[in-house]
């Protein structure tokens, strides 16, 4: 029975002060806004392309 219960395996979620950084007493945004979105939604990075996960918009990365 053991053989035929499968774990799932939990997605490791990004917790949202990982987004954030504290430099000489002001907050400081690490990753890029989205340019249709504005600030608050930030751009998903991946290996070749940068996207917004609420409006859709890509950007591709130069090699």
């Amino acid at each position: 029975m053991a053989e035929k219960e499968k774990k799932k395996e939990k997605k490791q979620v990004k917790k949202i002060h990982s987004y954030y950084e504290i430099k000489d007493g002001k907050l400081e945004r690490k990753n890029r806004n989205c340019p249709k979105c504005g600030p608050g939604v930030f751009l998903a990075e991946h290996s070749d392309r940068f996207s917004c996960g609420k409006c859709g918009y890509t950007e591709m990365k130069k090699k």
